[in-house]
């Protein structure tokens, strides 16, 4: 066996009774008609590791903070679970030089190319569960995000006026506020814009900015204010 190959099974932490599923791992599409017959490329092994990743990184975030709503959760997921984080993780292990790639898709600098290098690193994962099991592959993502996983949860977002004024109207009164440009004045550089808010119950409010986005973030201000005061 290729001594890097043996290489990459120790930084993974699996040993492959099928070492012809991790060459299948490494075997780009592009290299199908130039490999020997029958040569099978990457793409089935990395839709399964593709799913076999979310479930494996989504159980560990969910032991890690049993205490953390679904949405911090998801948040953290999605910084782990990306295409220019798995490229990076796919150098870090050697992959590029592991890649088995078409002429073509070599003089086109494939061994470098992000989305290649992520594609490859989820097939090695799915190889890895074809080959022993989701134990075996849960284990693998664990090794290679070690060092990565997040150390306390992320905080949730603060709601801009718009999302909170929308969950406000939402809960008193079953209904969303509506947005309107009144008008844009001044010139190109220094527009003005006028933006009228009506509450479901009717009462409007305006607001200006100097774009139509601060414009209505202030009048859900005011309107934020005006339901407050109602409660009091």
């Amino acid at each position: 066996m290729d001594e890097r190959l043996e290489t990459l099974q120790t930084s993974i932490s699996h040993s492959f009774s099928q070492v012809k599923l991790l060459e299948t791992a490494l075997t780009h599409s592009s290299c199908a008609n130039e490999c020997p017959p029958g040569t099978e490329h990457n793409e089935r092994l990395e839709f399964l590791g593709d799913a076999v990743l979310e479930l494996a990184v989504s159980e560990e975030l969910y032991r890690m903070f049993p205490d953390t709503a679904e949405g911090s959760l998801t948040r953290m997921r999605a910084r782990l679970v990306n295409e220019p984080t798995l490229a990076e993780l796919a150098r870090e292990l050697g992959l590029p030089d592991l890649l088995r790639l078409g002429r073509g898709e070599e003089m086109q600098g494939g061994r470098e190319r992000p989305a290649l290098l992520a594609d490859a690193l989820e097939a090695v994962f799915g190889a890895v569960f074809w080959d022993g099991g989701y134990g075996a592959a849960a284990a693998c993502v664990r090794a290679v995000f070690a060092g990565r996983w997040p150390e306390e949860p992320m905080r949730p977002r603060a709601k801009d006026p718009k999302s909170r004024l929308q969950e406000e109207t939402q809960y008193r009164f079953k209904a969303r506020p509506v947005y309107a440009l009144a008008s844009a004045d001044g010139p190109e550089h220094e527009k003005v814009y006028t933006v009228e808010l009506t509450l479901p119950d009717g009462r409007c409010i305006t607001a200006t900015g100097p774009s139509i986005k601060k414009a209505e973030h202030a009048a859900a201000d005011q309107a934020l204010a005006l339901l407050a005061a109602d409660g009091k």
